[in-house]
């Protein structure tokens, strides 16, 4: 067992397991963006670190089929940061909460070796998307195009740069789509760890198993933080959710359909603590 489950193993609460916790009628999220694990400073001006650390988050609400309405954002500063630095990342944050119609109500500081971000969504919907509600017989699906992010990440370890639209800096989340493609769903996840490894989580999650309808390269399955959607929904409901995705712009792929006999998993080393 991994450092991240045995740790969520330890905590034994029954909120654990979607993208987001459900309490009540509130939907909450959170995740952590901290130098020298998910970015180096070298990589990223501070608009680009912003930006990043608020869509992972965002992320996760999106996955939830939740409208966010409020968040809390903690900053680690390190001690030699200008003030100037601080204040273009409040700026960034506030204008990303205004665009997306979110309230920034609080958070913390504190002072650290290294710059780190922890935000935390609250947010509400009617019909969220779980994980925990997947069916033999479903079809497992992905949207976008995987690939780019791990690709990205190993030019920057090269030394190279990269495009400023790259999906490692600019994610792409596919509200529109979810939004309107959720009642037909069965269940979903978004992709932060890779392909392999979420699906995983996903039909483990419901001890079930898959039979592969497409070959999954190394390049696409092992390519974390892309923060596309895997989804899975029953095959009747096939060609709405094709038109919903033509509808919204969602490039779209199926590649396994879920089943009750045992199947080897994919390959998926922990992408946390490493």
């Amino acid at each position: 067992m991994d450092l991240e489950s045995y740790w969520i193993d330890k905590i034994k609460t029954p909120y654990i397991g979607d993208d987001g916790a459900i309490v009540q009628e509130k939907i909450y999220a959170m995740d952590a963006f901290w130098e020298g694990t998910h970015f180096k400073k070298e990589w990223m001006n501070i608009e680009q670190i912003a930006y990043k650390a608020f869509m992972v988050n965002l992320s996760d609400m999106v996955a939830m089929n939740a409208k966010t309405k409020y968040m809390l954002i903690t900053v680690a500063f390190p001690k030699n940061i200008k003030k100037k630095i601080v204040k273009r990342l409040s700026c960034s944050f506030s204008t990303l909460a205004k665009e997306h119609d979110i309230e920034i109500i609080g958070g913390d500081t504190i002072g650290s070796n290294k710059l780190g971000i922890v935000i935390t969504m609250i947010g509400e919907s009617k019909n969220p998307l779980r994980r925990d509600t997947l069916n033999s017989g479903d079809i497992l699906a992905y949207t976008g195009e995987l690939g780019e992010s791990k690709r990205d990440l190993e030019r920057l370890f090269d030394g190279e740069r990269i495009p400023d639209n790259s999906k490692f800096y600019r994610p792409i989340l596919r509200k529109d789509f979810i939004n309107a493609v959720t009642p037909w769903l069965s269940a979903g996840m978004d992709i932060s760890d890779g392909l392999y490894c979420d699906t995983n989580k996903l039909l483990k999650a419901n001890k079930l198993y898959m039979q592969e309808l497409k070959v999954i390269s190394s390049d696409i399955g092992d390519s974390g933080e892309e923060y596309e959607m895997l989804i899975a929904f029953n095959p009747k409901n096939l060609s709405r959710v094709k038109r919903i995705a033509k509808l919204t712009d969602t490039p779209l792929t199926i590649f396994a359909k879920v089943t009750e006999q045992k199947t080897e998993y994919y390959p998926c080393g922990s992408q946390h603590f490493n």
